[in-house]
């Protein structure tokens, strides 16, 4: 059972990410929108920035590989993120702190069983 939960947990996590990062794609003007109503410099570049790592964070978290590398970058914009734009929110602040919780047992723990990181571990090596 637990291979499933973990896997669940994944897949869970990793879909709010990757729907906003393709919201943020999809909504390309709005996210630079977003991001310049908060005043931040280069906002081509972190939108840019913003649509790839919710992409291949979430992913990466997603299939279990890398997983660890997926949830820091993820961690790194969740943070940022947090801070910036919903600083005063309390419900989005403590969802996010949640997320960064959730993340983090990724990195401690690891994908889990079913993940392509272990399936490639698990190939024998010629």
């Amino acid at each position: 059972m637990q291979p499933y939960i973990s896997l669940t947990g994944r897949i869970l996590l990793a879909a709010l990410f990757l729907r906003s990062g393709i919201n943020h794609a999809i909504n390309f003007a709005g996210t630079q929108q977003a991001i310049a109503s908060q005043g931040l410099p280069a906002v081509g570049l972190l939108a840019i920035l913003t649509v790839l790592v919710l992409v291949i964070g979430s992913l990466s978290v997603l299939l279990g590989y890398k997983a660890s590398i997926g949830a820091w970058l993820l961690i790194g914009f969740l943070i940022p993120a947090t801070l910036v734009f919903h600083g005063s929110e309390m419900t989005q602040f403590f969802k996010n702190l949640s997320l960064i919780g959730g993340l983090l047992m990724v990195v401690a723990y690891g994908p889990g069983p079913i993940s392509l990181e272990r399936t490639a571990a698990d190939k024998p090596h010629k």
